[in-house]
C-alpha cells in the first residue's frame, strides 16, 4: 500500500527512452502485486492459471513487461523483500483481513454480474505466496535479469543502492522510497501504455514518472525528516491509516508549523502501539547493506521448460521473447554501461 504523498509531490513525465542505459532497482513485491492485480479475466476476476490451477499472472507480467524494459535499454535489478520489522505485523494482519473481505465481495459481484465490482474486488483479493516468489526469482534468473534479496524492506535496499551510486533510481509505484531517502524514484515503469481509469470507460496513455527527492524537499521547504513525519501522520505501512482526519495537506501544514516530531505528535491523538520515533528512525536508518549485483545469464532452454512445459505458455510467443532477449544481451557491454 505505502504512504500517500501524491498531493505534495510533482513528478516529471518522461518517455521510456529517457531511461535508456540506466540501471533501476525495482521493488519486486510491489511490481508482482501489480501483475497479480491487473492481469485477470475481465468477467470473472480470476487470475491467469495453467491447467493444473497454478496462478501465472505474475509470470506473464514479469516475462513480457521486463522484456519491454530490456528492449528499451533499461537494466532492471529486482529487489525482493526480506524480513519485515516486527512492528509491521499489525499491517500484515490488517491486510489479510482486507483481502478476505475483498474476496467475499468479489464472489458476490460475480453472482451479480457487475463487471466493475468484479475488477475492483478481485484486485483487492490478490495474494502473493512463497511459491510465487520463488517462481518469480527463477524466471528472472532464466531471463538473465538480476535480482537481490534485501535484508528487510525492498524499497529501503533500493534507496540505499541508489544513494550509493550503484543504481540510477529506485522503481516502485509507492512513495515510500522517498521516505527511505532515494535520490530518484521512477513510477509507472512496469505499467506503461494504455490503461483504463478505475470506474470509467476511459483509457489513458501511462508514461513513466520521475521524482527527484531534492526537488520535492526544496519545493516544499522540507527536510527529509519532516517528509517522513508527514508520512507518519498520513499513514505508513507501520501505522496504517495514520491520524484520523489528517491527509497530506493537513499533515504538511502541521509539520511546517511545529517542525519537529515530538511537537507534531503532541497535538494529535496517537492510537498506535508503536512509538512514532521508532517509525521515524526506521525510515531514516533502515536495514540495508552493500550488495553485489550478480550478473545472470539468459538460459533459453530453462526459460521454455519453466513457462512452456510447466505452465503452458504459448511456445511461439515465448520464442519471440527469447529472440528479443538474446539480441539485448548481445548488445550489453557490462553493468558499467548502464549507470547513466
Amino acid at each position: 500500500m505505502g504512504v500517500n504523498l501524491s498531493d505534495l509531490i510533482t513528478s516529471k513525465s518522461i518517455e521510456i527512452s529517457y531511461l535508456n542505459g540506466k540501471t533501476i532497482a525495482i521493488d519486486a513485491f510491489n511490481t508482482i502485486y501489480q501483475f497479480l492485480s491487473i492481469i485477470r479475466d475481465r468477467f470473472t476476476g480470476e487470475p491467469l492459471k495453467d491447467s493444473k490451477g497454478n496462478v501465472t499472472s505474475h509470470l506473464s507480467g514479469l516475462i513480457y513487461r521486463t522484456s519491454r524494459m530490456l528492449e528499451a535499454g533499461i537494466n532492471p535489478v529486482f529487489i525482493f523483500d526480506g524480513k519485515p520489522p516486527e512492528f509491521k505485523q499489525r499491517t500484515v494482519e490488517e491486510r489479510m483481513l482486507i483481502r478476505a473481505e475483498a474476496e467475499a465481495k468479489w464472489k458476490e459481484a460475480v453472482k451479480e454480474g457487475d463487471v466493475e465490482k468484479i475488477r475492483k474486488h478481485s484486485q483487492g483479493a490478490s495474494r502473493l505466496t512463497a511459491d510465487m516468489i520463488e517462481d518469480s526469482k527463477k524466471l528472472l534468473s532464466n531471463m538473465g535479469v538480476s535480482w537481490l534479496q534485501a535484508p528487510s524492506e525492498g524499497e529501503a535496499q533500493a534507496s540505499y543502492m541508489c544513494n550509493k551510486g550503484q543504481v540510477w533510481a529506485a522503481g516502485s509505484q509507492d512513495w515510500d522510497s522517498l521516505l527511505f531517502g532515494t535520490k530518484r524514484l521512477v513510477r509507472n515503469l512496469t505499467v506503461t501504455g494504455k490503461r483504463k481509469l478505475p470506474g470509467k470507460q476511459v483509457y489513458v496513455d501511462v508514461k513513466p514518472e520521475l521524482i527527484d527527492l531534492d526537488v520535492v524537499l526544496k519545493s516544499n521547504g522540507l527536510t527529509r525528516e519532516q517528509l517522513v513525519i508527514i508520512g507518519i501522520l498520513v499513514g505508513t505501512d507501520y501505522n496504517p491509516g495514520g491520524i484520523k482526519g489528517i491527509g497530506p495537506k493537513k499533515a504538511f501544514k502541521r509539520v511546517k508549523d511545529e517542525k519537529e516530531l515530538e511537537k507534531v505528535i503532541a497535538k494529535v491523538k496517537w492510537e498506535f502501539d508503536i512509538e512514532p520515533k521508532k517509525i521515524l528512525d526506521f525510515f531514516l536508518e533502515p536495514p540495508a547493506r552493500d550488495m553485489e549485483i550478480r550478473k545472470e545469464k539468459l538460459n533459453p532452454e530453462a526459460l521454455k521448460t519453466q513457462l512452456v512445459d510447466k505452465h503452458e505458455f504459448g511456445e511461439e510467443r515465448i520464442n519471440k521473447v527469447i529472440e528479443k532477449l538474446s539480441k539485448g544481451k548481445k548488445g550489453q557491454t557490462g553493468l558499467g554501461s548502464f549507470m547513466g
